[in-house]
């Protein structure tokens, strides 16, 4: 009989919206895991409604006390959805009372909070989880094995873009737009995903940022007293008055990797004509492999052994039982996965984890996300400094 893992969540909103989803669905399409998740509890600050929240999405228990919702002997793993800044206090206090901890990404607001932050868990030993969760799409996760297998020999190039439009003029002065909330803009939510994407499907590490740009075109935007329901962008209320937005709206850096392999890595939220384009590609000098989320049942395949006058581009389906990565517990060959699904397989090889089994791929932990925080912090210091920075530099 499998056991069962009663789950606090601390925060709603969008995120919330996919964790609660993951956790609702989890079990009905991975019947055979050693643990299946409770939705015991949810926080919310009262302004939130968080028994609304809990009514809609299934928790049973709704409060705007998160420190005793932690501290609940009965609680047996803490997901925290927070805006970034909010990260490390519910996870720390987690952590000293040795529970399981999750946290959307990146890990912290800071680079510090983050170095706090994996220094508790291994003092606590108590397993931690990082919602990277393009990991968890057929075609990333069958990237990683091919370049496992060696399939694309040695890396000479990888190209990583996470290109969004929504953060236009018109977009209120939402927490992303604030530092101190949310610790950078499109650098920490968009740069962080394919930084961790890149050294997932690599196997190998970035050594330094040869070079970087980091821009904030639009310095101010419109107040707002409250957000849209799970919204990004929100929604302005009638306000009109004006604050200051001090993130950057755009970044891009150059980088090497630890195996010789270079890499240009640049994200934007005012990317005119693209809604949410992440895409990465690997070229090396047996094969090379591109993927891009706005078609993410594919993958693409270049087979550089192959007879030469057979060689092209092959568009993979991901979506075949037996042959990608999660797929065994969905549909039918070529009915297509969704946004969705990538939260429900994180939440399914979480509860492998806590069951003690594995994975089916690698979640990444605090000690592992801490690492993409130091890409990212590295890659802010070069824009800064207008210099090239070493990871070594960086801790």
């Amino acid at each position: 009989m499998p056991r069962t893992c009663n789950v606090a969540l601390i925060g709603q909103g969008f995120m919330g919206r996919t964790h609660s989803n993951a956790y609702l669905k989890v079990s009905k399409f991975f019947p055979g895991l050693p643990t299946h998740p409770v939705m015991h509890s949810v926080f919310g600050l009262k302004q939130e409604k968080p028994e609304t929240f809990a009514e809609q999405w299934g928790w049973r228990n709704a409060t705007t006390d998160w420190k005793q919702l932690v501290r609940a002997s009965e609680i047996d793993l803490v997901d925290i959805v927070t805006p970034n800044y909010m990260h490390m206090a519910p996870a720390m206090e987690a952590l000293a009372a040795g529970k399981p901890v999750a946290t959307e990404k990146p890990i912290a607001g800071t680079l510090d909070d983050a170095r706090v932050m994996v220094k508790a868990a291994k003092k606590a030993k108590a397993p931690t989880f990082v919602w990277y969760n393009y990991r968890r799409c057929p075609a990333v996760a069958l990237a990683h094995q091919l370049v496992k297998a060696g399939k694309i020999g040695r890396i000479y190039h990888v190209r990583c873009i996470y290109l969004q439009d929504w953060g236009g003029p018109d977009t209120p002065l939402l927490w992303r737009f604030k530092k101190k909330l949310a610790g950078s803009g499109a650098h920490g939510d968009l740069n962080a995903h394919i930084i961790d994407m890149a050294r997932f499907i690599t196997g190998d590490e970035i050594s330094e940022i040869t070079g970087a740009i980091a821009e904030t075109f639009i310095k101010q935007r419109t107040l707002v007293e409250s957000n849209e329901a799970g919204g990004i962008a929100g929604g302005a209320k009638g306000a009109r008055r004006k604050g200051k937005s001090d993130v950057d709206d755009c970044v891009l850096f150059l980088a090497r990797f630890k195996g010789g392999a270079v890499a240009s890595f640049e994200a934007s939220r005012l990317a005119t004509g693209y809604m949410n384009q992440n895409g990465i590609e690997v070229h090396g000098d047996k094969g090379a492999l591109r993927f891009r989320f706005e078609d993410m049942n594919y993958l693409e395949y270049f087979d550089n052994t192959a007879d030469p006058k057979l060689r092209g581009w092959t568009k993979i389906m991901c979506t075949s039982a037996g042959n990608h990565p999660y797929v065994e517990a969905w549909w039918p060959d070529a009915h297509v996965l969704g946004y969705e699904h990538s939260f429900v397989n994180q939440a399914a090889d979480m509860m492998r984890v806590l069951g003690g089994n594995k994975p089916v791929v690698p979640i990444p932990d605090f000690a592992d996300a801490y690492e993409t925080q130091r890409v990212l912090e590295a890659a802010m210091l070069a824009a800064k400094n207008r210099c090239a920075v070493k990871l070594s530099e960086v801790r």
